[in-house]
């Protein structure tokens, strides 16, 4: 295999960093060459494997570790491209933007510092996983719930950093932050709010701090490493209720939305309801060739037909309910009484105690308990399985929703894909989420891919909307959707990233704000 070189660096540069860095973590977390190497690629992505490779990779495991590293690199102007554990699976994993970046991976650091179980919050370091956050909560005997995304192996930080979500009451994981520690480009360690106190008391307790607050500054940005974060955990309920109601009708997504808005705005049902869509639904039961095994999207027959014989609607509301059995029982009753306008609704609810968890199955992520079962859709078309993810947000309407999803289902049908989708739903917008699957064995598949998120972009700009999360190959066209005024946003970006990180060496090109040292690069891989 060729080796990969960081852009603008000779061999012989590029090998005394590497002896610089090793002497700082060791040979063993110093990964140059091989299929270590090759783990740093995009393994689901959406065209060329290799696009995005990495010339190295580093593993610190102290603060103290990366402001060496930091040191070397702008030394010798070589771009780091950092990770907390590099699962962000559909939107890159451990991949840089920068071809030929050395990433900078986090998973080494992986400490849970505390756990204050009296003001419901954590303190952890990147390489902290929910699956590791659950378990230590267990193993301690905390009564408090994490708020786990679709895959439970991620970052804590990670995820939050990235805006991701969960599905229970805490489930804005950006807004259930509170103060983190990073280091900046040129070595100094900041503590954002409360933490700038050296001995203060109050770091996860109080999000703003005195003066102008900069932790949403470091969301989805490459402005510093982020090296600890504050999380708000939740007191685990009295008891709870997963409740499931299905609909039969493509035209029913509308009444849902509409429905539910009120009952989120009211906080009748408090955490990120997922409107499921059947064959997203059907997916994680069933493969697609007991269905239909013929070229392009599956027939509507068919669809109907599989529905009908697993019993799944073809939207699938799933929702929770907190609190005492009293509380619930009187909030069903509202949901029932809105959703029983909508014909032939089906309804299905499952309760249990506060200590007690569900047997299985995705709704478990309502419990706080981390999963893993979103991987199933990898199992739908065969092969290889692999997915990228087209992410739009909308105002929370039917009329936004049905309009995202015709838009998005025929635009897939098109290319020969399934519409594999649906929304989470917050208070005021919702997340709307399509997964392109697709045979990574398969080129042309990962190319039509790779072309459908693209014309998604586009068709969603064009009824104004736009992505909050994307994959790298779209960095730069998602942000150039953001327009006003001539792209302002994008500039204001830019002149803060050169202003704290005049050499352009951390993760040039994240979310399509690029260093001015690297700024030719826009739009390449």
């Amino acid at each position: 295999m060729t080796r990969i070189l960081p852009p603008n660096i000779a061999e012989a540069q590029f090998d005394r960093a590497l002896a610089e860095w090793t002497a700082i973590v060791g040979e063993e977390n110093v990964v140059s060459s091989g299929i270590d190497l090759a783990s740093y690629r995009d393994p689901f992505a959406p065209g060329q494997a290799a696009a995005f490779s990495a010339s190295a990779a580093l593993r610190p495991d102290s603060v103290e570790a990366i402001q060496a590293i930091l040191r070397i690199a702008t030394h010798y102007r070589i771009p780091l491209w950092t990770v907390s554990t590099g699962r962000n699976f559909a939107y890159g994993g451990a991949a840089p933007r920068l071809t030929g970046s050395v990433v900078l991976d986090l998973q080494r650091m992986n400490r849970i510092i505390e756990v204050n179980e009296t003001l419901a919050y954590a303190l952890v370091e990147p390489g902290v996983s929910y699956f590791d956050l659950y378990a230590w909560l267990r193993s301690k005997g905390y009564r408090l719930w994490v708020d786990p995304p679709a895959a439970g192996w991620g970052s804590v930080i990670g995820n939050t950093l990235e805006r991701g979500f969960g599905y229970t009451s805490y489930g804005d994981h950006a807004a259930t932050q509170c103060g983190m520690e990073i280091v900046l480009a040129n070595g100094d360690v900041v503590r954002t709010g409360m933490g700038g106190i050296d001995i203060g008391t109050s770091w996860q307790t109080y999000q703003p701090g005195y003066g102008p607050s900069f932790d949403a500054m470091f969301m989805q940005s490459n402005y510093g490493v982020v090296t600890k974060m504050g999380v708000w955990l939740m007191p685990a309920p009295p008891a709870y209720l997963l409740g499931e109601i299905q609909f039969q009708h493509e035209q029913d997504l509308e009444a849902i939305v509409e429905i539910l808005r009120p009952l989120r705005l009211a906080e009748t049902i408090r955490n990120n309801a997922v409107i499921e869509g059947g064959l997203r639904r059907a997916a994680g039961i069933a493969s697609r060739t007991q269905w239909y095994d013929g070229p392009g999207a599956m027939p509507e027959s068919a669809l109907a037909a599989m529905l009908e014989h697993l019993k799944v609607g073809r939207w699938n509301l799933h929702f929770a309910l907190y609190g005492t059995p009293e509380v619930i029982d009187a909030q069903y009753a509202l949901v029932k009484r809105a959703f029983a306008e909508v014909p032939q609704a089906r309804f299905l609810a499952s309760r249990y105690s506060g200590d007690a968890q569900p047997s299985g199955g995705g709704d478990r992520n309502m419990s706080g308990i981390p999963a893993m079962t979103a991987f199933r859709m990898l199992d739908w078309r065969g092969g290889a399985g692999a997915h990228v993810d087209f992410s739009p947000i909308c105002p929370a309407t039917g009329r936004d929703a049905m309009r995202q999803y015709t838009m998005a289902k025929a635009r897939a049908t098109e290319y020969g894909f399934d519409y594999y989708g649906g929304f989470t739903v917050g208070t005021r917008h919702l997340h709307h989420i399509f997964a392109a699957i697709f045979d990574r064995d398969d080129a042309q598949q990962a190319d039509l891919a790779g072309d459908l998120l693209r014309v998604l972009i586009s068709d969603a700009r064009a009824a104004g909307y736009g992505e909050y999360r994307t994959h790298l190959a779209y960095m730069d066209f998602a942000a150039a959707q953001y327009n006003f005024n001539d792209g302002a946003l994008l500039r204001l970006s830019e002149t803060i990233k050169d202003a704290l990180d005049p050499a352009g060496i951390l993760s040039p090109g994240k979310q399509g704000v690029w260093p001015a040292a690297w700024r030719d690069r826009r739009g390449y891989t």
